[in-house]
């Protein structure tokens, strides 16, 4: 049988060690192509580029696995590979591993998921891969064989049109991993703080940070499942229309 190929990306960079176990996860299963940022993009979202050209450059062609590294952001990285490098569409995209929770609100605002995002935009089963530890040294081995099954299990049975999927991963043992658990976006938001300083010259800057702020704990979340030792599974879709409020607008009077 011939062997699916499997289109790999990220945002930490093409360096990260979530992406160099991703790329080994995946060579066990196809041929796989990276094409992915030359340094981190975290946070990046759903950017282009179009006020600066974008480099490609080969780092690594052995049989089954090719590698590229892009100038631009997790998203140019998916364009580029689908139109230049391989000139269609893989059988499957994964994004990661993020070093870094990418559930609840985090998905707006993620490299890693506007990577899947994008794929699922171009007709490409899309998978993001997030695991809750930003160490180096952090044991992406230990959900291994979670990862292959949801991979193949999304190289059988495809995604529908328009849909991808967001995986997250807790931060502990395989042994204390308690499965995969399908669920829906917590509802959270940040609370955003500006740390204002002043740099050498005496000129004011500021540096954001904040509170992350979860509004529910239902058992049908994704914060749950991580909170439990589940790996979450969050289907995604790209559609931003609120349908339910599409019927009330109509009944708004819009005559001047």
């Amino acid at each position: 049988m011939q062997k699916p190929v499997i289109l790999v990306t990220n945002d930490d960079g093409i360096m990260a060690p979530g992406i160099r176990n991703l790329i080994a996860f995946m060579l066990e299963i196809g041929e796989v192509v990276v094409v992915a940022p030359d340094k981190g993009q975290s946070g990046m979202g759903h950017a282009v580029t179009i006020t600066q050209p974008l480099r490609l450059e080969k780092m690594a062609v052995d049989g089954d696995h090719h590698e590229y590294s892009c100038s631009g952001t997790p998203v140019d990285c998916v364009k580029l590979a689908v139109n230049k490098v391989l000139h269609r569409k893989p059988d499957i995209l994964v994004s990661g591993i993020n070093h870094g929770s990418n559930s609840s609100i985090n998905v707006i605002y993620s490299g890693t998921m506007s990577a899947a995002i994008e794929g699922a935009m171009e007709g490409i089963p899309s998978i993001g891969f997030s695991l809750l530890d930003f160490r180096l040294d952090a044991d992406f081995v230990a959900a291994r064989k979670y990862i292959q099954q949801i991979v193949r299990n999304v190289l059988k049975h495809g995604l529908p049109e328009g849909n991808c999927l967001n995986v997250n991963i807790p931060a502990v043992k395989e042994s204390e991993i308690k499965g995969v658990k399908v669920c829906r976006q917590a509802k959270a938001n940040w609370r955003e703080e500006f740390d204002h300083r002043n740099d050498p010259r005496g000129k004011d800057y500021y540096w954001l940070t904040g509170k992350f702020q979860l509004h529910e704990n239902a058992e049908d979340t994704d914060e749950w499942a991580l909170a439990h030792n589940y790996i979450s599974l969050v289907p995604v879709q790209f559609d931003f229309t609120a349908h339910k409020l599409i019927s009330p607008l109509k009944d708004w009077n819009f005559n001047a």
